[in-house]
């Protein structure tokens, strides 16, 4: 991950510093990668400013423990105060300890196993994000025939299903509720979690 989000932010012209303790890692990012890289661990003072973190807008810590993203975000953030803090996570009930300190925390087991469930369970149903500990779900779907004619708010549900957009021809807009669906619409649907079994059975192809 760490390699795959280094060598596209500096394919877009972005200046990136990357940090490893293992220098050998670096051979990942090929001879073409444009940035700088520092060998060192990712939460030590003096690794980070050699690696200019004190003028940096954003810090992302991608590495295989937890502990040492925590902690490196912790330190880019208070220490340093980096604008915007990201840090990947594999142990999902750790999210809410980084939203309270103020980070952005990517769980990539948390995203694995929801999309694999949505896959076996509604392969035409798109998962594009989730909130908090995935109590809501962003999805999007392709309107089925026998929903076709059908009024956005009869698809909705008060607190539970919520369409944000439909798209149409390929143009988009948000729907006020009393627009009929039409066989292959996209619509773009905030779910809760609770509600989701549901919207799964009025989607399903």
């Amino acid at each position: 991950m760490g390699v795959l989000v280094a060598s596209r932010l500096a394919l877009d012209a972005h200046e990136v510093a990357v940090i490893d303790q293992d220098p050998d890692a670096f051979r990942l990012l090929g001879a073409g990668f444009g940035g700088t890289t520092h060998v060192g661990k990712v939460f030590d003072r003096a690794t980070l400013v050699a690696a200019g973190i004190e003028r940096a807008d954003a810090f992302v810590a991608v590495t295989s423990g937890d502990n040492s993203n925590i902690v490196s975000s912790i330190v880019a953030k208070d220490e340093f105060g980096v604008p915007k803090v990201i840090a990947r996570i594999y142990d999902p009930r750790r999210a809410e300890i980084y939203r309270r300190l103020g980070i952005s925390a990517v769980s990539s087991v948390m995203w694995a196993a929801n999309e694999i469930r949505a896959l076996l369970g509604h392969p035409g149903l798109a998962e594009e994000k989730t909130f908090g500990d995935a109590e809501v779900r962003l999805v999007s779907a392709v309107v089925p025939p026998r929903l076709a004619g059908r009024t956005v708010r009869e698809l909705e549900r008060p607190g539970e299903v919520v369409v944000a957009a439909v798209v149409r021809s390929g143009a988009a807009w948000v729907p006020t509720g009393g627009e009929e669906l039409m066989l292959d619409d996209e619509i773009h649907v905030a779910v809760a979690s609770s509600a989701f079994a549901h919207f799964e059975e009025v989607v399903a192809p």
